[in-house]
């Protein structure tokens, strides 16, 4: 036993004495990670010598958390954009019904925030940026429950940006998306249809489509895999976003079917102040979908959030203008309606374009979304009440079409790291075949899905409710009471 012991010892000594002695970066490499973290580059970089090997031992404190000023820019994007969904959406949305129907839009976008969340948390996240599956269709379960989300940066999306803080960025976007959707079938639609088309949908379009577009091994991930079968791109949202949620809709609509009244009956909104306050909110959101889409408070970030303000501001001007020429007139929901349109126009291109591209996002934006809510809607009579089909399915698509055929390296060098290729010449193309996919996968899932909630719960109320309307019927509650003594 004594001599086992000593054996032991001897070997666990040696063991001891094999093991690198930590070694300190030299000046020079502390700055090169300095620079790293103000470039938003990987900062493993600076720690390695001129071969490209790591000194055993050799630690840093600038590569070992999140970045601060990254960090703090990415929690200011996450709360933005969740001040899109509440008040800004449900402002927006609630201005453009009648009174009867005011609170239900509000309590749809509440109870989106508050079960989507669960979800993201629960199985959402690591389904999207999960890669335990090896799939470019589908993520992993490794962060389920948000396991791992902790502090430390997931060098897959961000060097130095806190994983946890970019798990709740990302939840932002699953929250806002499927209450974008809803727009089209308010007034005529049953709570807990709402809410279980929510969550079905989540999982079998939302989900899917997010970690195609920007898993870090995603089937269209034109920008980080290289592998990609389709190298598209997709800043923030244009796919994921916009077209998901703006051609889910329009098959959500047909199914539900037309408000009763539709088309002989006057369906005004109530409260265009309720409306402007709301698009007011949504621009000044945007800011942190689009600019946070960086993932980091660096130049790329800098240039979404030019992009984003010229674009929004041409496409309102667009579609007043457009107003003016075809009716006489411009109106205020004309210029809430085109500068939301130019917002989404902008968010696949804000961070691939220059500032001449985001003037031809918004001009686009303004004009092609006016044209199908006012004729092509017409025309084929369907009841898109809130024209999320027209603004935000048609305006993304356009978006992507020309990010497509705007986007330049002199803006995003990623473009030139890793689609050098088919920059300049082919990436329209990419882009056609993603808008394909998003396509089939939103009307086909969709349609699917309305079929079974439909059967199993039931997608809209009673005539009677209905006409009475859903905040009394559905909710108990009443936006405006009026005293006939007061």
């Amino acid at each position: 036993m004594v001599g086992l012991f000593c054996t032991w010892g001897a070997t666990g000594a040696a063991a001891a004495d094999a093991s690198p002695a930590p070694v300190a970066p030299t000046l020079e490499q502390r700055l090169a990670a300095v620079e790293a973290y103000l470039a938003n580059g990987d900062p493993t970089i600076a720690l390695k010598d001129a071969q490209g090997v790591r000194p055993a031992g050799l630690t840093t404190p600038a590569a070992s958390g999140p970045g601060p000023a990254h960090n703090a820019w990415m929690m200011l994007c996450a709360a933005l954009v969740i001040l899109m969904t509440l008040p800004g959406l449900a402002l927006f949305y609630g201005g453009l019904v009648r009174t009867k129907n005011v609170l239900s839009v509000m309590a749809w976008c509440f109870g989106i925030t508050s079960w989507v969340t669960v979800l993201w948390w629960a199985f959402g996240y690591s389904l999207v940026f999960g890669r335990s599956f090896n799939s470019g269709w589908i993520g992993g379960t490794e962060f389920f429950f948000f396991k791992g989300v902790g502090a430390a940066p997931n060098p897959d999306h961000s060097f130095w940006v806190s994983h946890q803080v970019f798990a709740t960025f990302q939840l932002a976007f699953a929250i806002i998306t499927p209450a974008v959707l809803i727009g089209a079938v308010v007034e005529r639609m049953r709570f807990a249809a709402v809410m279980a088309t929510v969550t079905l949908w989540l999982f079998l379009v939302y989900c899917p489509l997010a970690h195609m577009v920007w898993g870090v091994n995603g089937a269209m991930n034109g920008v980080w895999n290289a592998a990609a079968p389709i190298k598209a791109i997709d800043f923030a949202g244009g796919m994921v976003v916009e077209m998901a949620s703006g051609y889910s809709a329009l098959v959500l609509c047909l199914f539900v079917g037309r408000r009763l009244g539709y088309g002989r009956t006057p369906m005004p909104p109530h409260s265009l102040v309720a409306c402007v306050t709301g698009t007011g909110l949504l621009w000044f959101g945007w800011y942190g979908f689009n600019a946070g889409s960086a993932v980091a408070a660096d130049v790329v970030a800098a240039n979404a959030f030019v992009t984003t303000t010229l674009a929004a501001a041409v496409a309102a001007g667009t579609w007043a203008a457009a107003e003016y020429l075809v009716r006489g007139r411009a109106s205020v929901l004309g210029f809430c309606t085109g500068a939301v349109a130019g917002l989404v126009t902008i968010t696949p291109a804000c961070g691939f374009v220059d500032a001449t591209g985001a003037i031809l996002c918004g001009l686009a934006g303004g004009a092609v979304p006016f044209f199908v809510c006012t004729k092509v809607k017409s025309w084929f009579g369907f009841d898109d009440a809130l024209d999320v089909f027209g603004v935000h399915g048609v305006g993304g698509t356009v978006g992507l079409v020309l990010t497509g055929l705007l986007a330049t390296p002199a803006v995003n060098p990623n473009l030139a790291t890793h689609l050098g290729s088919v920059v300049g010449k082919t990436l329209w193309l990419e882009q056609l075949k993603g808008i394909g996919v998003t396509l089939l996968l939103s009307t086909v899932g969709t349609a699917v899905i309305a079929l079974f909630v439909d059967r199993v719960v039931g997608l809209r109320p009673t005539v009677e409710t209905e006409t009475e309307g859903l905040d009394l019927n559905e909710h108990g509650e009443e936006a405006y009471i009026f005293d006939a003594k007061s």
